[in-house]
């Protein structure tokens, strides 16, 4: 069987499986979760085996540091993995709620009611514990899903992969509900985005390159996010003590993420009292500062260029800008952010709003990290991907956003003239 045939056949499987899971009854599917969730704890010894297998090649790969802490499989995120699934099946199931309802005049009776996507295609890079959410909330949605990990967590891929397929079936799940191509040929991404016969909906989790490539050559519809080029603002009335925490938290917590600050701009009033402090703190901890004119006169840091401002460093690296004003800071945000998630430190009411209605961001925040936009973190149980699209949803991606709608119309006999 050639890849493209293997490829295809995943395809046609995950839409029958579709048809199937659509009419699985939320208490299947909650009991399949818990299940699941015990099996992964139990399993911890097997899956920190695959996952020593992939941090050694990625050593020998020369991965860096923040990159290997995302491979990372630690206990403490297997149960975090499982205590996610246990939270998603806590969740109200979103499937057959009904949004809105009218009569009309005629007596026609019109509901829109969510319903699965169908198929659901995830691709991603690095980060194992993506498997287990993606296929917890597709799962709990009435979603198939196909799984594509990165090649840097293959083993630690297949091994949560099978762990989950294995308590999904036995709980009563429709067989194929989750499936994960196994292979590492790059090709199979190619083949998977060719699929829009059998495939929904394709959400990328990875690298700037990977997304661009997806959104580049997909037949299928895409909603990902293509950088996480995040801001903090700190603002002239910001109580200075809590922006560093909050600064040093956004930069420092886990660099690697998509939700991590990259770029730190201070207003000039409070930046000679605000800056030293915080660069000795970035410093003790390893962090490269790039600054402007104006922070580089206050600091000894390398000058920021005009790609520092775009850049998603996902690494120990820092750009700082010191500005004029608020409307400054919101500009350069518009401008050079990826529509993310933004911040600003303050405690003047008026700015804290003006923030959240001018910046165009998927999330926007006052005083607090920008680490907080996670499906997790917002109660969502988990998500598979930010989505910075405008169209069907935008930040987190978790259950309801793994939903459309329907209209439903019951009538008596109405015709129309």
């Amino acid at each position: 069987m050639t890849l493209r045939d293997e490829i295809e056949q995943i395809g046609r499987q995950g839409r029958a499986a579709a048809n199937a899971l659509a009419s699985v009854s939320t208490a299947i599917k909650n009991d399949a979760l818990v299940a699941i969730a015990e099996r992964l704890r139990q399993s911890r010894e097997l899956l920190r085996t695959a996952n020593e297998k992939d941090l050694a090649a990625g050593r020998d790969k020369g991965l860096s540091h923040a990159m290997l802490d995302r491979l990372e499989l630690n206990d403490k995120r297997i149960d975090a993995m499982a205590e996610g699934l246990d939270t998603v099946a806590a969740l109200p199931d979103p499937v057959g709620d009904i949004v809105g309802q009218t009569v009309r005049p005629n007596g026609l009776r019109i509901a829109q009611i969510r319903v699965p996507l169908g198929v659901v295609g995830i691709i991603y890079e690095s980060r194992p514990n993506v498997t287990a959410d993606a296929a917890a909330l597709c799962l709990k949605s009435g979603n198939a899903c196909i799984l594509r990990g990165g090649s840097e967590a293959i083993h630690s891929n297949l091994a949560i992969a099978r762990v989950f397929v294995e308590g999904a079936e036995a709980a009563g799940v429709p067989e194929h509900a989750v499936q994960m191509i196994a292979t590492t040929d790059r090709a199979a991404v190619g083949e998977m985005l060719k699929l829009d016969r059998y495939i929904d909906v394709i959400v990328p989790r990875g690298g700037k390159g990977l997304i661009a490539r997806i959104q580049e050559e997909s037949r299928v519809p895409v909603v990902a996010h293509l950088d996480g080029v995040c801001h903090t603002y700190v603002h002239e009335d910001a109580d200075l003590a809590m922006a560093q925490a909050i600064a040093l938290n956004a930069k420092l917590q886990r660099p690697g993420v998509c939700n991590a600050m990259e770029t730190l701009l201070v207003h000039t009033g409070i930046a000679e009292g605000f800056l030293p402090g915080l660069a000795q703190a970035l410093r003790e901890a390893g962090c490269e500062i790039r600054g402007c004119d104006r922070t580089r006169a206050i600091l000894d840091c390398a000058a920021a260029t005009e790609d520092d401002w775009f850049a998603e460093y996902l690494d120990l690296i820092l750009a700082i800008r010191v500005v004029e004003s608020l409307e400054e800071a919101i500009t350069h945000i518009n401008r050079y952010g990826s529509h993310h998630s933004d911040a600003i430190v303050t405690e003047g009411y008026a700015a804290a709003e003006q923030f959240l209605e001018q910046v165009d961001s998927a999330t926007v925040y006052v005083n607090a990290s920008t680490r907080f936009t996670d499906g997790f973190e917002f109660g969502l149980g988990a998500e598979i991907g930010i989505s910075t699209n405008k169209l069907h949803c935008r930040g987190p991606m978790a259950l309801k956003e793994l939903t459309t709608l329907k209209y439903v119309i019951r009538g008596a006999g109405q015709i129309r003239a």
